[in-house]
This record gives structure tokens, C-alpha cells and sequence, in this order.
């Protein structure tokens, strides 16, 4: 079985519905992502907690798969405070360090149950170092489609786990353009962190680890970098189920940071948009040091839009030298972390009226110290 309950695909705007067990990567009405139905086989109990395996597959009464072949012992990161109200969650320590191995590993399990032909990737980097890992330790064909200019080193990794490398000419949107295309081709599972539903309730065990790290609470306020908003995502989804559970009273604020220079989500929220406000025509992304978020177009922003204003939080932006400063201040306090995961601490590091944790995403060896 793919579920312990009935669970489909389930487009949000327009109602269609698909199986779990077809290749249909994307809505065939609107072409939109998928959100998933999923009724869980249960209430998550605490005290069933102490002794369960030590990784995300814990939490299986909320999960979408359970019973896992493709496990690489993914989840259960550190919590550990960097002041006296912010604390950071070390998602850099995951098998291929970094926090995509949540939601890679629930994709490549459910390809593994298909058993397609092949599966396809598209990434700025560590989803498809993600995608790709998973894939080989279920002995499933990878590509994985990456933009010209994605830092060496994840480039490198991707091919050391035997995945195949597309280099697409162009920016991110132009990746996701070639691998969807690809992905339409008979027989392909498309292994999108962006468009199966699968990969965010892998990305809510973040909140799941946070709730039950902290005692049964969750602090005041969550911090999570945003491009795909695939973290941000599965955070909403854990906190309004924990809620709805009855094991945390409110939800936190969900505190979204963008790069100033690539923030079209930041600014439709400032502007009271419920979607991306219309670029002007020849407008291009401009470089930022935080590649992992360069998103333009993100496919889910109306659901990122609504999560982040549902929660009563915001959106913030930060500059190219508030990202370099941030990442060697966190070298500094023995935190190497790629200029990416380093955009939360950038952001509210120096908040001291409530608590907030911040994800430290994907280890500093992938991009280098920013010059």
C-alpha cells in the first residue's frame, strides 16, 4: 500500500483529482501542482514516541508512506540555541547535507513503488543531490536537470551518486522548463519537489522533530528561507495538523526571508497581493549569493502567500552583505553553512522579543565562503 488511508492527488484550483499510483506529475486542467488528500492513520500519540527508530519515519501515523526501503536514516537534526531567544535546527547534517533529504526520500520511495522507467529532477542543487542520492539507493535511473552556473561542488555530488547531468542553458525557470518536458514523456516519474505534494509532508517533519524536540511546544515564530517555499509549506502543514491533533494550542508565526535581490513573494505580500504581481516585460532575476531561493516564479505562491498570512507572520528580505556577513559570523560560532541556509540568521538573528528557530539548510562545503 502507498498510504495507511485512502490518499489521492487533489489540484487546488480547480478540483481535479488523480491516483497516487499514476505518472500524472502535474494537474492536465491547469497544469498546476497537486496538493495531496491524505486522511492520516491516526492521532500522533507522545507517548508512543521513546524508543521508535531515530529518524523522520517516527512520525508514520502522519505520514503519507510508511515502512520504508529507501531510508537513509534522514531527520532527527540537532536543535541547539544560538542566543538567548534564537535557535537553530541543523538540517546541514543530513545524509547529503542538506534539508531536501525530507522530502527526497519520500519521492524516491514512491517512485520505487511505481517502478517507472526513469526519474527526472530539476534543482538549483541540493534537491537534486537529494533526488539523486534517494534514487540510487533505490536502484532507480536519475536526471537531473540544473542551471548553468550551479556551484561545482553539488554538480559533482550529484554525479558521484550516479545520476545523469543535464547543464541547462539559462536561468532556474529555464531548468524547471527543460525537466518538465522531459517529464512528459511516457513512462517518466518527475521526482519535483515544486509539484508532488509527497516531498512537503516529507519537509513537515522539520516541525514535527521542533514540536517534540521542545518538550511538546513549538516556539514563537519559525524562520524559513523561501524560494519553491517547500519548507514553509510543510511547516503549515504540520502546524495546522499538530493543531488540529490538540497537541499545540496556537501556531507560530511563520517568518518567510527572501534575498533582496530575487523576492517576488515578499513583494506581492507587502503590496496585499494573493498572487505574484506581474513583472515587467525583459525583466530578469538578478545574481544572488542565496541561489538555493532564486526562485521567480515560484508555482505555489498563492498557497506560500496564504500559509504565511495565516500564521500571522511575514515576509523579509535581506541583502548580499547581510548574507556574506551572516555566514561568517556563523563560521565564527562554529556553523559552516552555505550562503542559502545562512538567510534566517541574516534575517533574526538579532531578535530578542520572542523565540524563533531558524533552519541552518545545507552545509557551507556546497557553495564555499561567499567572497
Amino acid at each position: 500500500m502507498l498510504a495507511a488511508m485512502a490518499t489521492t492527488y487533489l489540484c487546488p484550483q480547480d478540483g481535479t483529482r488523480a491516483d497516487v499510483t499514476s505518472l500524472t506529475w502535474c494537474c492536465p486542467v491547469c497544469r498546476g501542482p497537486w496538493d495531496l488528500d491524505f486522511e492520516s492513520a491516526g492521532p500522533l500519540r507522545p507517548g508512543d514516541l521513546p524508543g521508535r527508530v531515530n529518524s523522520l519515519w517516527r512520525y508514520e501515523e502522519v505520514l503519507p508512506l510508511s515502512s520504508p526501503e529507501t531510508t537513509l536514516g534522514e531527520g532527527r537534526t540537532p536543535l541547539v540555541p544560538l542566543t538567548g531567544t534564537v535557535s537553530a535546527k541543523l538540517d546541514f547534517l543530513m545524509p547529503t547535507l542538506s534539508f531536501k533529504d525530507r522530502g527526497a526520500v519520500m519521492l524516491a520511495e514512491l517512485a520505487r513503488r511505481l517502478s517507472p522507467e526513469r526519474v527526472v529532477a530539476d534543482s538549483s542543487g541540493n534537491a537534486g543531490t537529494a533526488v539523486a542520492a534517494y534514487c540510487a539507493r533505490a536502484a532507480l535511473p536519475c536526471t537531473v536537470y540544473v542551471p548553468e552556473g550551479t556551484s561545482a561542488k553539488k554538480t559533482e555530488q550529484i554525479r558521484a551518486h550516479g545520476a545523469r547531468l543535464e547543464i541547462v542553458p539559462g536561468d532556474r525557470e529555464a531548468t524547471a522548463r527543460a525537466a518538465r518536458t522531459a517529464a512528459d514523456a511516457p513512462g517518466t516519474f518527475y521526482a519535483s519537489h515544486v509539484f508532488n505534494p509527497y516531498f512537503l509532508h516529507g519537509t513537515k517533519t522539520y516541525v514535527y522533530e521542533l514540536w517534540e524536540d521542545l518538550g511538546g511546544r513549538l516556539p514563537d515564530a519559525i524562520a524559513v528561507p523561501v524560494g519553491n517555499g517547500t519548507l514553509l509549506l510543510g511547516a503549515a502543514l504540520a502546524t495546522a495538523e499538530l493543531l488540529a491533533q490538540g497537541l499545540i494550542d496556537t501556531r507560530p508565526a511563520l517568518i518567510a526571508v527572501q534575498a533582496e535581490a530575487v523576492s517576488p513573494l515578499a513583494a506581492a505580500f507587502h503590496a496585499g497581493a494573493d498572487d505574484l504581481l506581474d513583472a515587467p516585460a525583459g525583466t530578469t532575476a538578478s545574481p544572488t549569493l542565496a541561489e538555493g531561493i532564486a526562485i521567480p516564479r515560484p508555482p505555489r505562491a498563492r498557497a506560500i502567500l496564504a500559509a504565511v498570512r495565516e500564521s500571522g507572520g511575514t515576509f523579509l528580505t535581506v541583502t548580499e552583505d547581510r548574507i556574506r556577513t551572516a555566514q561568517r559570523d556563523l563560521a565564527a560560532r562554529g556553523f559552516y553553512v552555505e550562503t542559502t541556509g545562512v538567510a534566517c540568521w541574516a534575517a533574526v538573528g538579532g531578535w530578542t522579543d520572542r523565540s524563533v528557530v531558524v533552519p541552518l539548510c545545507g552545509a557551507g562545503l556546497k557553495t564555499g565562503l561567499a567572497a
